[in-house]
């Protein structure tokens, strides 16, 4: 070996030529088309000559002027957010920061469509968010949209009255509808003609059938009963046609009396039927009897949808029995009658606290006009604590399965994070996040989009307005409402 290459003459410090080293290629004519970038100069030498002598000539590496554009490939939560920018601000993703927008009605209408069911589940624990949250995106900010319109069902008392009674008077129209149980509220029919006209004499049956169940603490009735019933209703829409409307007081005569035409004859199945017919009689006569204010009548000329919020103050019925859940079912197939003779609109159901709406007779109501509320605009939102004591055969499991748009925030019981996953089809990791949830944030996840960790933000004027939790909270922050 020449001793020019040996180890002991390169660390004296003499410079030696690189043999690896790239030539500098001759300047490129840049008038003559396109420049490889082969054919430009590679990255420069190490600028330390002491290092330079040594042999370390490994050129340096500067870092490559760039755009935001293109570095933007580097972090994918920019290039492929989870969601886009329509619909309604929900809050940012804890990931990226990035905006999360979603409103189930623009879902549903968009090309292609982006979930095939505009129902929605909001599930939580007390204290964690999922009022405010409702009221601001389910409530304030979509009724900025032309011919959007919310109809709530407040169930949760705050200061003698719903609390969304606040939110209806600056953004309805008047006050809201009041229901209480001494005759100074309002009153439903359950024969009202916008229902019959609208829902026709089928649909009427089946809201009667659930009165009645209700009425019996969710009781089943007998093929006999129901008989009784349908015969008693198709009577009296006959006996008033062309007149002024029956009432639920007009139909109890009719119950038990028996034509003598009737079950060709046979003298042991009309007293069957008598005695069927006198049993729903004494069922609807003591729900009568209890609520006689709240549902015998004409319904009250204030029930109307008449601006872009209307709320069904049900705060002031009891919270045992079945008033509440009575109103809910009348006024859920008034609702229905409304929005087929008034078209053109989307409407957003808020039902507060809505176990009734998802389990026991209202269910099956609920269950059998999914397709009818789709045709007419009606989008439901499901508010409610946690879905583990829904029984497993109610048909509100079928109606919270197909929900696409889900916000669950914070389960406080293993159990109940456990059930979110398995029935909205999220990642078994998610459910240790569910229990760890702040107030404020949430799990949201739509059609068939994996599930993303949310927090919610509201502006200085919402809080004003969608506030119930102060005295609990103490803090005053906005995000964590």
């Amino acid at each position: 070996m020449s001793d020019t290459t040996s180890p002991r003459r390169l660390r004296r410090g003499k410079k030696q030529p690189d043999s690896t080293a790239a030539e500098v290629p001759e300047p490129v004519d840049e008038t003559h088309g396109e420049i490889s970038p082969y054919d430009l100069p590679g990255p420069s030498r190490r600028a330390n000559a002491r290092k330079a002598a040594r042999g370390y000539y490994a050129p340096t590496f500067e870092g490559a002027p760039s755009t935001t554009r293109q570095t933007s490939v580097l972090n994918t939560a920019l290039i492929g957010p989870v969601t886009g920018t329509a619909g309604v601000a929900n809050g940012r993703d804890m990931l990226s920061h990035t905006l999360i927008a979603h409103d189930p009605v623009t879902a549903y209408n968009s090309t292609p469509r982006l979930i095939s069911s505009p129902n929605t589940v909001v599930a939580g624990g007390v204290g964690g968010g999922k009022s405010s949250f409702v009221k601001t995106v389910y409530v304030i900010r979509p009724l900025l949209i032309r011919r959007r319109r919310a109809v709530i069902f407040d169930k949760k008392n705050r200061g003698g009255e719903g609390e969304y009674a606040e939110l209806v008077r600056e953004w309805g129209t008047g006050e809201p509808i009041r229901f209480t149980t001494d005759g100074t509220g309002s009153r439903l029919n359950l024969l009202d003609p916008l229902i019959v006209s609208q829902i026709g004499s089928a649909g009427t049956y089946r809201l009667l059938h659930a009165i009645l169940r209700i009425a019996r603490d969710g009781e089943r009735i007998d093929e006999w009963e129901e008989k009784a019933a349908r015969s008693a209703l198709t009577r009296a829409l006959v006996q008033f046609e062309g007149g002024r409307a029956p009432t639920m007081s007009d139909l109890l005569p009719l119950l038990g009396d028996v034509d003598a035409e009737e079950l060709n004859g046979s003298e042991s199945a009309r007293d069957r039927l008598h005695q069927a017919g006198l049993g729903v009689r004494f069922t609807l006569e003591g729900l009568l009897e209890e609520y006689g204010g709240l549902l015998d009548g004409d319904t009250s000329k204030e029930v109307a949808l008449t601006g872009k919020l209307t709320s069904f103050d049900i705060s002031q019925l009891p919270g045992e029995g079945p008033s509440s859940h009575v109103v809910r079912a009348i006024g859920n197939q008034w609702m229905l009658g409304r929005l087929r003779a008034d078209p053109g609109w989307q409407t957003t159901c808020i039902n507060e606290e809505g176990w009734d709406m998802v389990q026991g007779p209202t269910a099956h109501l609920l269950k059998s006009n999914q397709k009818l509320s789709r045709g007419l605009g009606l989008s439901n939102v499901f508010v409610f604590h946690k879905g583990a004591d829904i029984p497993a055969d109610s048909p509100g499991r079928t109606v919270i399965s197909e929900a696409q748009s889900i916000y669950i925030f914070r389960q406080d019981r293993q159990e109940d994070a456990d059930w979110a996953v398995q029935t909205f089809g999220f990642d078994p990791s998610t459910a240790e996040t569910l229990q760890n949830l702040a107030p404020g944030h949430f799990v949201f996840k739509y059609g068939s989009v994996p599930e993303t960790h949310v927090q919610h933000v509201r502006s200085s004027i919402e809080v004003s307005l969608t506030d119930t939790d102060e005295g609990m909270r103490g803090d005053g922050d906005q995000d964590a409402a």
